[in-house]
């Protein structure tokens, strides 16, 4: 009765052709209940597309085949202070319901509840120290479809749970990371954004940075970022970087190494390999943690914000694939590549 009910949220447990433990939930007036998946479904609030490194439109991503759930999590958020938010694994359906098939790892709790996992999982990371310039990683975890943490599996989707993490719970906070198989989405609570800088903020610093007049100590002629709104045209004045040194040059086309397939150039300043790419302004102000200068670049994609910024994201593991992680850009997704993933830039003052 609790499944064709549509008023009446449940779980179905099938443990085997012949049994099913169906979960009540009941209405609670205290808490509102956000859904995330790829489904574009009523019952799915926010819906999530697979992030594919250096798109730049959705478009970009509909020939993959997703690997995030169509109800992939739900957030269950207090409507009183201090608003605390939980995050579960799973969604309910069009019709209120959860279905953990045959094949979905899934138990019974010392004192006789259910719980489960998803095919692949919904994993989360809370940062040490918030998410601020002394920020550092926390360790992933998996979270149950009832809220409960779990070390990783082995693989993505195998069979067996990791172990239950007791002293640990399923609120999010300022900084934490979810990661949806497909997709990481970054968590920032209202308090956390005012200490962020803002949009304006960004546009300060790039107008500032283009008042000093940057020239290339080549061609002599003045660099400017472009604005935030041209974000994949490269313009005439942008400034690029050689990305194993970080000196910073307008576009040229001398320097190409063609026995290294004409991907690397030379710098001409200090003679040092490597490849050449256009700096952009990295312009999603809730990546930040701090209000620094644009002084560093991500290495291979050129997206430029603060020192502290892009040390916190090189040192973020970010799940890829089933059992793989490694640090992206924040901005396109791209892994990084180098010792560090970032690299400071060197700009050459006008000779006036």
């Amino acid at each position: 009765r609790a499944i064709s009910n549509k008023d009446q949220h449940s779980i179905s447990y099938t443990l085997s052709r012949a049994q099913t433990v169906v979960v009540e939930y009941t209405y609670d007036s205290n808490t509102d209940m956000f859904q995330i998946g790829r489904s574009t479904e009523s019952p799915i609030d926010f819906v999530v597309t697979d992030t594919v490194p250096g798109s730049q439109s959705n478009s970009d991503t509909q020939s993959v085949q997703s690997t995030i759930s169509r109800f992939a999590c739900r957030i269950i958020c207090e409507r009183n202070p201090p608003f605390t938010a939980r995050i579960y694994a799973a969604g309910f359906d069009s019709s209120k319901n959860i279905f953990l098939g045959e094949k979905a790892a899934k138990w019974k709790t010392s004192d006789g509840q259910m719980d489960g996992l998803t095919t692949n999982g919904v994993l989360v990371m809370h940062p040490r120290n918030g998410f601020t310039e002394d920020s550092k990683p926390g360790i992933w975890r998996e979270i149950s479809v009832c809220g409960n943490v779990f070390s990783l599996r082995e693989t993505r989707s195998a069979q067996q749970r990791g172990k239950m993490v007791e002293i640990e719970t399923n609120q999010l906070q300022d900084g934490s990371l979810i990661d949806l198989c497909g997709a990481t989405l970054l968590w920032r609570t209202a308090e956390g954004l005012s200490h962020t800088p803002t949009v304006k903020h960004l546009e300060a610093l790039r107008q500032e940075i283009n008042a000093a007049r940057p020239q290339c100590p080549v061609g002599f002629n003045t660099l400017a970022f472009p604005s935030m709104k041209r974000k994949d045209v490269v313009d005439e004045k942008q400034p690029w970087v050689y990305l194993n040194c970080g000196h910073v040059h307008g576009y040229h086309n001398w320097g190409n190494k063609e026995e290294r397939d004409g991907k690397d150039r030379e710098c001409p300043m200090c003679r040092s390999v490597g490849p050449y790419v256009p700096l952009w302004l990295g312009c999603e102000a809730g990546f930040y943690v701090d209000a620094g200068p644009p002084t560093h670049a991500f290495s291979p994609c050129g997206h430029v914000c603060s020192e502290k910024t892009t040390a916190y994201w090189s040192q973020i593991p970010l799940p890829h694939g089933t059992h793989t992680f490694h640090a992206a850009c924040p901005f396109c997704a791209h892994q990084l590549a180098g010792e560090q993933g970032y690299i400071r830039l060197i700009f050459q003052g006008p000779l006036d």
